[in-house]
């Protein structure tokens, strides 16, 4: 069965190329268009496709262009349908400019409806190349039961972007989370009934991706990830590092040969061959790479997801260390590892890759036959990683040692430079994870004596995890949109819940620009209580908004609340507190004041790369204690909200991966 070829539009306007191949129990829903060949403008339609392509790859050596859609609120339950079409390639497409305009034709709303019980596989391909060098995945597995889809990475393939490049890492692990809401929404699979295939650097996208969002996918086989790539230069990391900060992004050539890849000698000739092979990749995916990688390698116990781990025993690319560290601490508690002597990095392209399907059609096969279960996480803060973690941070140090020594000298000249610096002052009379803080950190003007002291506090505010407060801030007024949005649309009225305002600025900014008819703040703090009253005066919305005095997790305080309102918002405030407890009553709160159908926007932080250091340097705003955080996993978080009764449909997370905001709907 021939893959068929198509398109989506990622949420910032990116056209991600994919192919294919539908199983028999997923049917078009309108099938008098499924065999409508639309053709794309023809050349002089199109004269600014300037760098023509013809494919090359060796399972598919003249891959088209198939499908105009967009994937608009993708991730929302009753998003809008996808308008994506299959097209027949008429004339060749550049890699670099995919700009066809296809004419109107019944076939871009084509949609899908698959079986309740459909399985699908999503496979994303190693670095510099394309879906058509992995769509013999599908040969390999040989299961027909199973639909098949196969993307394009931004800036690879026919797949919009620079050649080699994206905006971000962080960008690219997004594009995965739409790619698989967008296979969810147009053919209509169950998400718990999709496993995902990835290798090298779309091993490390994927686990990314079952780190930071969370997916309930039924499993994951990962392929050699490149954790960390052979450099063979000394200091090469440093080196380009050092560069890219000096002159901004910039790209580097692969040393890597197709015979290093593989022994299989067609493959080899077909990827010299390719066209469609990127053969450069820039430094800041490269950087970020590693980042993520770290990142990922570091908290792989937040993992849970049923994983495959297939490391190649002869690797020239990429390291085997981070590969073994990574499925140590992985907290799937189905997990399997196998090292295929021999192998070059290639792993599912190796010449003798049949050794690999035959272990990954074994383990895939027992995860569908098997019922779709997933790891209860909503225990962790009594037992688990994040509880051991806090545990640790909370514990002092030895007295004279080095570590903690570092950290009282930092302590000591955050305090002595306190009154002359406006972030510092404010952390230390007010507590660093305080409303005022986060007021101060939200408005982004340093301040001080002087141009020495309004340095220091510059380099305060752009600390990452202050520039991950600044980007969840953003993503909350994201949020707030589509979730406005799809109230409209029903004709709801736009009423909104925040329990945990601080001053109020990061939410009032939010809903700025849509007509509420009612905003209700509140704050356990008299001092945010105050400011944000201010604020709601100095905007002049006190006919529609308040701000009162109560505790988030006070039960009784959500009395008289009874289906009010159809938007609550909790930003910043769980992150505060370990215990899962009062977490459970603020999100019963919530359901009881939320009408069915209604939406929830929270946050939450599953990793900040200072923990340590905010643990032994700051200062919390309870009474000057240590700033002590347990990190939820994004599952942890996601099954606490689901077991209030709502069901999570969209997220979004800061490019370093340490803030998430998530939108759900009451079921």
């Amino acid at each position: 069965m021939e893959f068929k070829e198509s398109y989506f539009i990622t949420s910032d306007g990116a056209r991600i190329f994919y192919r294919y191949r539908l199983a028999a129990d997923v049917a078009c829903e309108n099938p008098s268009a499924d065999e409508v060949n639309l053709n794309v403008q023809t050349a002089n339609e199109t004269s600014n496709l300037t760098n023509e392509q013809t494919g090359g790859a060796d399972e598919n050596t003249e891959p088209g262009l198939n499908g105009e859609g967009k994937s608009d609120e993708q991730n929302l339950l009753n998003g809008d349908e996808n308008s994506d079409s299959n097209l027949s390639e008429a004339s060749k497409c550049s890699a670099s400019n995919l700009s066809e305009t296809p004419s109107e034709n019944a076939e871009q709303n084509l949609k899908f409806k698959a079986a309740p019980n459909a399985k699908a596989v999503a496979i994303f391909h190693r670095g510099h190349e394309h879906s058509g060098r992995m769509t013999h995945v599908a040969d390999g597995l040989a299961d027909e039961s199973f639909s098949y889809f196969a993307w394009d990475q931004r800036g690879h393939g026919r797949s919009e972007g620079e050649r080699g490049d994206a905006p971000s890492i962080g960008r690219l692990i997004a594009d995965v989370d739409e790619f698989v809401a967008h296979i969810e929404q147009r053919f209509g699979f169950d998400t718990r009934n999709l496993a995902v295939i990835a290798q090298s650097v779309g091993a490390v996208l994927v686990s990314a991706w079952l780190h930071d969002y969370a997916p309930r996918v039924r499993c994951a086989v990962l392929a050699s990830p490149a954790f960390s790539v052979k450099l063979y230069v000394p200091f090469a990391r440093a080196g380009l590092k050092a560069l890219y900060s000096s002159r901004g992004n910039f790209f580097v050539n692969s040393y890597v040969k197709a015979h290093y890849l593989t022994h299989d000698k067609e493959r080899q000739a077909s990827y010299d061959a390719d066209s469609l092979i990127t053969r450069a990749i820039s430094v800041r995916i490269l950087l970020g790479l590693y980042e993520a990688a770290q990142r990922v390698v570091s908290d792989a116990a937040a993992i849970t997801t049923p994983t495959l781990l297939l490391i190649s025993g002869d690797d020239w690319v990429v390291e085997h260390a981070p590969q073994h560290e990574f499925y140590n601490a992985l907290g799937a508690r189905v997990k399997r590892r196998e090292i295929l002597e021999g192998f070059y990095h290639d792993t599912l392209g190796e010449s003798e890759r049949e050794r690999a399907f035959e272990i990954v059609r074994e383990f895939v096969g027992e995860r569908f036959r098997a019922p779709f279960s997933e790891v209860d996480c909503t225990h962790a803060d009594e037992y688990g990683f994040s509880r051991e973690e806090a545990d640790r941070l909370a514990t002092p140090l030895p007295r004279f040692s080095p570590k903690n020594l570092m950290f009282k000298f930092q302590r000591f000249g955050m305090q002595a430079v306190s009154p002359w610096v406006g972030g510092l002052k404010i952390g230390e009379n007010t507590g660093y994870d305080s409303g005022s803080t986060l007021d101060y950190v939200y408005r982004n003007e340093p301040q001080g004596a002087n141009k020495f002291f309004k340095f220091i506090d510059k380099f305060y505010l752009n600390a990452i995890g202050w520039r991950g407060i600044r980007e969840r801030k953003r993503n909350i007024k994201l949020a707030i949109d589509q979730a406005v949005a799809k109230l409209q649309e029903r004709g709801e009225p736009l009423r909104l819940l925040d329990i945990a305002s601080g001053h109020g600025r990061y939410i009032l900014d939010a809903a700025q620009g849509h007509k509420f008819e009612r905003i209700t703040l509140r704050d356990y703090s008299d001092i945010n209580v105050k400011a944000g009253s201010e604020m709601i005066k100095e905007r002049g919305l006190q006919d529609i908004a308040s701000f009162t005095q109560a505790n988030a997790f006070d039960a009784a305080s959500y009395e008289g609340l009874q289906d009010a309102y159809t938007l609550g918002v909790v930003s910043g405030l769980f992150e505060l507190f370990p215990g899962n407890s009062v977490v459970r009553t603020a999100l019963q709160g919530f359901a009881s004041s939320v009408k069915s159908g209604g939406y929830l926007i929270y946050t939450n932080q599953p990793w900040h790369p200072q923990l340590e250091m905010i643990a032994r340097a700051l200062s919390s705003h309870r009474q000057g204690a240590a700033w002590i955080m347990r990190r939820r996993s994004q599952a942890e978080m996601d099954q606490l909200v689901e077991k209030a009764g709502f069901k999570k449909v969209h997220e979004w997370i800061d490019g370093d991966g340490i803030f998430s905001v998530s939108l759900a709907v009451k079921i």
